[in-house]
């Protein structure tokens, strides 16, 4: 059960309307690392959860904390969107073509939305569920939010260079503030994750099955041997398991694929046509 505050969690008034500036809030807001993202794969992460309670309630604060991100969002590009020129707005009614030279707004702002947020990116593109992880292991899915905090967190601070507006860089400062403690909350999650049951996700899967070899070789697949310089090279392995074994020349292993026949009902086996050429002849 959800109960909605009537007031915003943070500031969201910009000085002067930029319909430019409103198109590109939009990637924040409804592009793949956008709030809407986090928003989503957070809840949908503490709704499915079956780990302890407090990962689940961890969850749910935090995805319900993205939801009135969303609404900060919408309430700015909303007002940026109030000023937009008259005689802009009336252009763009006639020909969504003539957008694309009148200042970068975007068209759906006047067609689509009334001057109002969008569940879309910055170039219009709807929000799509396919953008978001839930996978019921956290520590695969925690990886996947600090992944999508640093890359939700890069957008904002480039787009709070792309502004002078005070109003706007007031709401920006915050959102960057909030990303940075969730980049510190779900390091400081994979962390204790990790002292339960290592870095290796999923760690239920026995060891014994798989290539042991195959686990510790960093295979050289380029030219040049630079990679080897790295930690990943050489020294033991995070997971406690061996060491890093550095490969310069990679062997192939399986030998030449020899594949069967297509069976006749796939029609796709050359030269079993009714044109085969026959002696020099064609039937």
């Amino acid at each position: 059960m959800f109960f909605h505050v009537k007031e915003l969690q943070f500031r969201a008034k910009p000085e002067r309307p930029d319909p430019a500036y409103a198109r590109k809030l939009q990637e924040v807001l409804g592009g793949q690392f956008g709030e809407m993202s986090v928003m989503m794969q957070y809840l949908f992460q503490g709704f499915n959860c079956r780990a302890e309670r407090k990962y689940r309630d961890m969850l749910l604060d935090i995805g319900t904390e993205e939801i009135g991100h969303v609404e900060m969002l919408c309430t700015m590009i909303s007002q940026l969107l109030e000023g937009a020129p008259a005689d802009q707005v009336d252009e763009m009614a006639k020909d969504p073509l003539i957008a694309a030279a009148l200042g970068g707004m975007n068209p759906q702002h006047t067609i689509v939305s009334g001057l109002g947020a969008a569940p879309t990116d910055s170039n219009g593109f709807p929000w799509n569920s396919r953008y978001i992880v839930s996978s019921g292991n956290l520590l695969a899915d925690f990886r996947a939010n600090l992944n999508a905090e640093s890359q939700g967190l890069l957008q904002v601070v480039r787009l709070y260079e792309q502004t002078t507006d005070p109003g706007v860089r007031d709401m920006l400062s915050f959102m960057i503030a909030r990303d940075i403690m969730h980049q510190n909350q779900w390091l400081a999650a994979i962390e204790e994750i990790e002292q339960l049951d290592g870095p290796i996700a999923p760690a239920s899967f026995p060891r014994d099955l798989v290539a042991q070899e195959a686990t510790r070789q960093f295979l050289n697949f380029s030219e040049g041997e630079e990679s080897r310089e790295g930690r990943w090279a050489s020294g033991p392995m995070p997971d406690g398991t061996g060491n890093f074994e550095y490969v310069v020349k990679p062997q192939a292993q399986g030998g030449v694929p020899d594949l069967k026949p297509a069976a006749d009902h796939q029609h796709s086996t050359p030269g079993t046509g009714p044109y085969v050429v026959n002696a020099g002849l064609s039937k």
